[in-house]
């Protein structure tokens, strides 16, 4: 990635087009914040329902008050802590966001992402580059450059190579905008975390919770089912399953106990943080196997496994 590369991606936004690049996360589909036809084009590419918000990502904290009007202690301290990092705060919306970026809500998400080529393109850009993530609604998010041509071809105009994703999975979203800080979604930093921070304990979601990215029953989703399976159960539900003349792909944290020309197996990594970095490329990977299901191992139910588990049973029907 060089210097020209960055130019070309500004131009290209500052005229209303579609960029993908990559966050530390998950690749996201750019398109410049205050620009409503290019968001309104971001929307129709990805298949995205108006009504779901997206994160605008920015090139630092100081550009906070440009999006939000108001932003309390505790998302001074949040991004004080893990800006720039996989943090997104949920706030009350600045007069000037509109509801193509909302979902017609009060609030608005931002986050100041770590990756160099995402923080190199948005100090260029100089404004808010709204970017869900780089695949189409509800299915596998993108974690590689490939991945997103994969997703759309040539409906976007750039995409940035910064490599594979770092995190792997999309941001820690805490929701700032109430009386009480509270977790909307999990990501690479814990709730435990958090709390430390704030010194005190977060709030579950409230009924009338701003809706936020990710966060639908069904999400993150390949095209092949996929289920769940207690760690106990796995061997024999292949097995079953085999014996009904399913092609059959596994997730798990172990090697296949035999080979078989009707199994697609991927033996996943055994911490949290690593599992986390290629969930995605592993569920894309299975998804192209031509299977009938993919059955995935449940993870640990720890709470260092928790943001796994949140995009595994959304995945999963």
């Amino acid at each position: 990635m060089d210097r020209q590369d960055i130019t070309q991606a500004v131009a290209i936004l500052k005229r209303g087009g579609l960029v993908a690049f990559p966050t530390e996360t998950v690749y996201g589909l750019g398109a410049d914040a205050g620009n409503p036809a290019a968001l309104r084009r971001l929307y129709e590419i990805k298949g995205r329902p108006a009504s779901h918000p997206v994160i605008v990502h920015l090139a630092d904290a100081a550009q906070l008050s440009q999006w939000a009007r108001e932003a309390p202690d505790s998302a001074h301290k949040l991004a004080a802590a893990f800006w720039p990092g996989p943090l997104t705060l949920i706030l009350k919306r600045a007069a000037r966001v509109g509801d193509d970026i909302t979902g017609g809500q009060d609030t608005i998400g931002l986050r100041v992402p770590a990756h160099p080529v995402a923080h190199a393109l948005l100090a260029a850009f100089g404004g808010g580059i709204a970017a869900p993530s780089a695949n189409r609604f509800g299915r596998v998010s993108a974690t590689t450059a490939d991945h997103v041509h994969e997703e759309f071809g040539d409906s976007v105009d750039l995409v940035l190579d910064g490599g594979a994703c770092e995190v792997g999975i999309e941001s820690t979203i805490i929701d700032v905008s109430g009386e009480r800080p509270a977790l909307l979604r999990p990501g690479r930093i814990s709730k435990r975390e958090i709390e430390q921070v704030l010194g005190a304990p977060l709030a579950a979601p409230r009924a009338d919770s701003p809706r936020a990215p990710g966060t639908l029953p069904v999400h993150y989703a390949p095209r092949t089912p996929v289920a769940l399976v207690p760690a106990a159960a796995l061997r024999a539900q292949v097995a079953d399953r085999l014996r009904r003349g399913q092609r059959v792909a596994v997730l798990a944290r172990r090697v296949p106990p035999e080979v078989d020309g009707r199994l697609a197996w991927i033996a996943a990594p055994e911490t949290a943080v690593d599992y986390a970095r290629g969930l995605y490329a592993n569920l894309r990977r299975l998804d192209h196997a031509q299977c009938d299901v993919i059955l995935v191992e449940q993870p640990p139910s720890s709470a260092e496994w928790a943001a796994v588990a949140d995009r595994l049973q959304r995945a999963a029907v």
